[in-house]
């Protein structure tokens, strides 16, 4: 087994400022997570679920973490593999079903658009997302596909 790496972080549920829970529709879902030298992060349930939709909730979090793992893990490949990325921006979506008393992801879809420095070879780039899914931490924890459809483009010359 490789090197361990150990992750903290403290979360604390601010809206016993609005009072205790009673009931499920009278109850504040806010919520704060502090990571140690790191902004807090200010959260609630999705609306769906009679949370503030003004803030990110735990659905667009892990969606968060599952998209940048890949960008990260991409674009290490593309230095490693020499290849010149100037752009990079993903529109990613996953889809939860609600199932009994709760529910879970079914699929997460990856969108990346990549541009890449004039000259690059595209099909090379465009083939490393499939190493950098299968190198992904996030995406190696998760039990439910990750699919990835990427757009890879290559800036023209410019003139002299």
């Amino acid at each position: 087994m490789g090197p361990r790496h150990r992750y903290e972080a403290t979360l604390t549920w601010t809206g016993a400022e609005s009072g205790p829970v009673r009931d499920y529709g009278g109850y504040s879902r806010a919520y704060r997570i502090d990571i140690a030298g790191k902004p807090p992060l200010v959260g609630s349930a999705d609306a769906a679920f009679r949370g503030d939709p003004a803030v990110h909730n735990p659905e667009d979090l892990l969606l968060a973490a599952i998209s940048a793992c890949h960008m990260l893990t991409y674009l290490a490949l593309c230095a490693r593999g020499g290849i010149e990325v100037v752009a990079y921006s993903d529109r990613a979506e996953g889809t939860m079903v609600q199932e009994g008393g709760g529910g879970r992801f079914i699929e997460a879809v990856l969108r990346p658009r990549v541009t890449l420095a004039p000259g690059s070879d595209a099909a090379r780039a465009e083939a490393l997302h499939a190493t950098a899914h299968r190198d992904c931490f996030i995406a190696a924890s998760l039990n439910f596909p990750v699919r990835t459809e990427a757009r890879t483009t290559v800036q023209p010359e410019q003139p002299a």
